[in-house]
């Protein structure tokens, strides 16, 4: 059985890394005697569209090209916050006959003839509405925690003259601006740069490549 492990952290940033999500995956498809093909990390937030999260399409488009028999996450909301985006990317697995494993649920999509387990389409929309609802209420807290600090003389934003102009950012992004107008991928871009791919995400975006 071929399968694919796809981890997703949503900070940019060092303080999140995807070797945890990784390495658990890896020891239960080892454990079912599966084959893991490829693995897909991404950075970005949950709360994005599917088209806004290129490493997700990506994974997507590989397991319909190459025929891959399971999809592993280690949480339902790793492939997103939204009910609706959720709900979309397990229709299309479903569609394709490509399995779902879910760690943290400990849940698997389809039974072994390929088709929805009974109860399969009720826990898919409970679960992806309660992971909306907890972003909702996280994302709740935090604006009312700025509001409170602006209200007591705080100031958000970047310290003046902490941001990095174009120019600099040309510099400092050179090859990933090369490789990118080489027409690499964003996936293997990062790969090759030693960045993230959602830094490649920004620098193609800024320079218009």
């Amino acid at each position: 059985m071929k399968a694919i492990i796809y981890a997703r952290v949503s900070s940019t940033t060092d303080r999140q890394n995807t070797e945890r999500q990784i390495s658990d995956l890896t020891k239960y498809a080892e454990y079912k005697g599966m084959e893991i093909v490829n693995v897909f990390e991404e950075k970005v937030s949950g709360a994005k569209k599917n088209n806004e999260r290129p490493i997700f399409v990506e994974a997507l488009n590989y397991c319909k090209a190459n025929k891959i028999d399971m999809f592993l996450v280690s949480e339902l909301s790793r492939l997103g916050r939204n009910a609706f985006e959720v709900l979309e990317t397990v229709k299309t697995l479903v569609d394709e006959g490509i399995n779902l494993y879910m760690q943290k649920e400990q849940f698997t999509l389809l039974d072994e003839e390929c088709k929805p387990s009974m109860f399969a389409a009720i826990m898919i929309a409970t679960l992806s509405t309660c992971a909306q609802l907890e972003r909702e209420n996280i994302k709740f807290r935090l604006n009312s925690g700025r509001q409170l600090y602006i209200e007591k003389g705080g100031k958000l934003g970047r310290k003046e003259g902490s941001t990095k102009s174009r120019e600099e950012k040309a510099e400092k992004y050179k090859q990933v601006i090369k490789l990118l107008k080489q027409g690499i991928s964003i996936r293997k871009t990062a790969k090759l740069c030693d960045v993230s791919a959602s830094t490649v995400q920004r620098v193609k975006a800024e320079f218009s490549i």
